[in-house]
């Protein structure tokens, strides 16, 4: 078995080949296709942390598709004086798909 973390938007994925994710909005090359940066990786019982080892893993992944997250609602109240304030947001996501790990 074969998975790697890996780093993407400020955050750690775990990652096997073929397995779905949703990060922040990220942009591959003209072809859809983008590297992700290894953290770890484990083959079998073998698991490799070193930073000259990880520069040699090469995670690859295509993106699916660009989607919005839900609308989060904010709110800002005052009491007794009137101030009241209400503003939303949505977060850009990106679905991608693992496929090599190499």
């Amino acid at each position: 078995m074969v998975y790697a973390v890996v780093r993407t938007s400020g955050r750690q994925e775990k990652v096997e080949v073929g397995s779905i994710i949703t990060v922040n909005r990220v942009s591959g090359d003209d072809k859809g296709k983008l590297q992700l940066p290894a953290v770890l990786l484990v083959d079998g019982d073998q698991v490799t942390t070193d930073p000259a080892a990880l520069a040699k893993v090469k995670v690859t992944a295509e993106v699916l598709d660009d989607l919005r997250g839900p609308k989060i609602v904010i709110q800002h109240y005052k009491n007794k004086t009137g101030y009241k304030r209400r503003q939303g947001h949505r977060q850009d996501l990106t679905r991608i798909k693992v496929t090599g790990i190499k």
